[in-house]
């Protein structure tokens, strides 16, 4: 039996204490700073409150003031905070990890350099760490799974990433369960690049619900636009793989996190009112101030672009992703479709 801690009280680390606590292991469910609510909830009705269904029997549950007990003694930690608590978790937690002890990040996202370049997460923590002196031991996971489908059992397939294949190894014998499958890729900066991409494109993807909605008022699903935009955004992903990775490798990976983020969530919602013809801070208001990943990732790739190529060329080669862009911008305009045409001779 290991013991597994849990940082981050909100639902995708939480979702993974199902497979882990149901593998038979100890599961230290840590809240942040901003989790009080949720970890109460967690420990007066032993369920999460987004949750349908309540944790596995034995889950310990502890505020981030107790974060030290619960790493005590565990044999890896899941960073289960989102794209915002990046900073947090480097300044304030990883600190604490052993470095012998690995690390499994579900947190997808990007930061843009200076020389129009991307960093991962998990490169990004092991340059702070190395300021200190430390190496710590950083893998993630990626590919199509939502939160709730996981609690619910459904079939999910993911791959875990990291430098160490015999450390990846560990991670898939501790949380593999029979609906629960992992797949191991040492390609770090690709598949962490995949995955973050997705976000931004099935904002892209979503505009045509919206768009669709506004033109025939019903909720009636047009999936010849959808299936067009998703493979322009596959396409536009594909480049971009190349560009930042030097190989598409991880395209698969990326290409199925797209599907399943198209079909619901926060980032479907507000792709849909961007295509109905909302600005960006209308259809932000009436989402009532939700933070939105797929709008940071969308802003950092198309700034590291910026500062490689012109605007036109841009435009030329990433059609969608700068549509997006200006979207986000305030701008408004029509999808591009013509845009996305090609000849292809031999």
């Amino acid at each position: 039996m290991a013991i597994i801690t849990i940082i981050g009280a909100g639902m995708m680390g939480s979702a993974l204490a199902f497979p882990a606590r149901e593998n038979g292991h100890e599961v230290r469910l840590v809240g942040t700073h901003l989790d009080r609510d949720i970890i109460a909830h967690c420990r007066q009705t032993g369920s999460h409150p987004k949750f349908d269904r309540p944790f596995p029997d034995g889950v310990k549950f502890y505020d981030v003031e107790d974060a030290d007990s619960a790493i005590s003694g565990c044999h890896f930690v899941i960073c289960g905070v989102s794209s915002f608590g990046v900073e947090w978790f480097s300044e304030n937690m990883l600190p604490r990890i052993p470095e012998s002890t690995p690390v499994l990040a579900v947190t997808k996202g990007l930061f843009d350099l200076p020389d129009g370049t991307v960093k991962t997460f998990p490169d990004y923590w092991r340059e702070e760490a190395g300021k200190h002196g430390r190496k710590p031991d950083i893998n993630a996971i990626g590919g199509p799974c939502t939160s709730y489908e996981l609690v619910a059992h459904d079939h999910s397939h993911v791959t875990f990433c990291g430098r160490n294949p015999e450390t990846l190894r560990f991670l898939k014998s501790c949380l593999s369960t029979d609906y629960y499958h992992i797949s191991l890729s040492t390609d770090v900066t690709g598949v962490e690049c995949a995955v973050a991409l997705k976000n931004g494109y099935a904002l892209g993807v979503a505009l045509s619900i919206g768009a669709n909605r506004k033109v025939f008022g019903d909720d009636t699903l047009h999936y010849n636009s959808q299936a067009a935009l998703f493979g322009q955004s596959v396409e536009e992903m594909r480049r971009l793989l190349r560009l930042f990775c030097g190989n598409d490798a991880a395209l698969s990976v990326g290409a199925g996190d797209l599907y399943v983020t198209v079909y619901g969530g926060r980032t479907r919602l507000v792709g849909i009112l961007l295509g109905e013809g909302l600005t960006i801070d209308e259809a932000l208001e009436r989402l009532q101030g939700v933070t939105l990943e797929s709008l940071v990732i969308s802003k950092r790739v198309y700034a590291a672009l910026r500062r490689r190529f012109a605007e036109e060329e841009i435009a030329a080669r990433f059609p969608l992703l700068a549509h997006v862009s200006k979207l986000i911008a305030g701008e408004q305009a029509p999808i591009p479709w013509d845009a996305f045409t090609s000849e292809k001779f031999n």
